[in-house]
């Protein structure tokens, strides 16, 4: 039976975490050049991108105040869900 290794599970975090933020920064251009283009399309952009800001904010602090999150590790890695969960749908919406 092998031990969990907890190096390797924040390791697992940190590259994960990278590569959020590797793909938020390509959200942040395809949304500035959306936003940059003006008219209709760029405020629902500026609002969409607002509005979800505020809601992963909620659900995030939702989960740590609601005594469901146990751990540093495990908070970090719920940020990650919830905002990569939107990250990743804007990239694929966006580009």
């Amino acid at each position: 039976m092998s031990r969990p290794n907890p190096a390797a599970d924040w390791s697992r975090l940190i590259f994960d975490a990278s590569q959020l933020w590797a793909e938020a920064g390509m959200v942040v251009a395809l949304r500035s050049w959306r936003m940059m283009a003006g008219g209709p399309a760029a405020r629902r952009e500026f609002e969409r991108m607002i509005s979800e800001k505020v809601e992963a904010g909620s659900e995030l602090t939702g989960a740590l105040a609601g005594g469901r999150v146990k751990s540093p590790k495990a908070a970090a890695r719920k940020a990650l869900g919830i905002y990569g969960k939107r990250v990743r749908g804007n990239r694929r919406r966006l580009g």
